[in-house]
């Protein structure tokens, strides 16, 4: 198992002692397989156990993202966890152009723990929610603090403002 340390936005300073690295991998039946561990969780915010079901703006709080791109275009889905159990998916066509009446077939699943001073995120999802000819993946967190500032951490960073629609910013083959 590989761990891919996620590197800090730096218009985003992030706090003191954070640091956060994930695993990619496929189980037997096609699923993505992605363990988020954040080290450091003493000084964020994370949002309180919610029923488990889709949910907009879970950015907003401290969370965790994959973007799956396809091989052979622009289009690509962004994929949503969080802490809380909640998740999102979207659909988009090209750069930032959601598909609005996409729905998906499937519902990732999500188990959160919290080990001390470190938080562990693991999220399958199901093989009918990745992308046909899926091809490279870009993982992210958003981790925001009580104060409400937010730090932006990806496998890579492709322009001088966080954005992680950005295709430069999806790195990893998809495994």
């Amino acid at each position: 198992m590989i761990f891919h340390p996620l590197l800090q936005h730096a218009a985003s300073p992030p706090p003191a002692g954070l640091m956060i690295a994930v695993t990619a991998s496929r189980g037997a039946a096609g699923e993505l397989q992605l363990d988020y561990r954040l080290h450091g969780v003493t000084i964020l915010a994370l949002p309180p156990p919610a029923v488990a079901g889709p949910a907009d703006g879970l950015w907003q709080h401290t969370c965790c993202e994959a973007f799956i791109a396809v091989a052979d275009g622009p289009a690509y889905r962004e994929f949503n966890f969080a802490p809380s159990g909640q998740w999102a998916v979207y659909d988009f066509a090209d750069y930032r152009q959601r598909n609005e009446s996409w729905q998906p077939p499937a519902a990732p699943q999500i188990s959160c723990r919290r080990d001390g001073d470190t938080l562990y995120l693991m999220a399958t999802v199901p093989a009918a929610l990745l992308p046909a000819n899926a091809a490279r993946l870009g993982l992210s967190v958003v981790a925001a603090t009580p104060a409400g500032d937010r730090s932006y951490w990806a496998l890579a960073h492709a322009a001088a403002q966080p954005d992680f629609h950005l295709a430069a910013s999806f790195v990893l083959p998809l495994p």
